[in-house]
């Protein structure tokens, strides 16, 4: 009897349920700034700079694989290498070497390629 009377003098408040919602709410809207956000803002800076590679470019995958980029396809990158020429998915590129390592020589590659390529076509 002692037992039952116990849980029977729990207090019944409503107030606690809307204060719980307001709380969850504030949870939810936290974890969307502090987490989801960031992260979505983040693949879609990925999303641009995979499109915005072109042929020429030094780039290191995300296996540790670093080379050039000899042909861009829809679904992917051939990538040459000292060993060869290899297919990747877009996703496997990492990011861009160019600019770290090479700097100013890599600007100065690009236009002799470039001029290269403009002399190509008018042939």
């Amino acid at each position: 009897m002692n037992l039952l009377s116990i849980f029977l003098q729990a207090p019944a408040t409503g107030g606690n349920s809307s204060m719980m919602l307001i709380m969850m709410g504030v949870m939810f809207v936290g974890f969307y700034f502090l987490m989801i956000r960031p992260q979505m803002r983040k693949q879609k800076q990925e999303k641009n700079f995979q499109e915005t590679l072109k042929v020429g470019t030094r780039v290191v995958l995300t296996s540790g694989l670093h080379g050039r980029i000899a042909q861009v396809q829809d679904d992917g990158f051939v990538i040459e290498t000292l060993s060869g020429k290899l297919k990747f998915e877009k996703a496997a590129v990492s990011r861009e070497f160019t600019e770290a390592r090479f700097g100013a020589k890599a600007k100065t590659a690009e236009k002799a390629e470039d001029k290269k390529e403009i002399e190509t076509d008018k042939k």
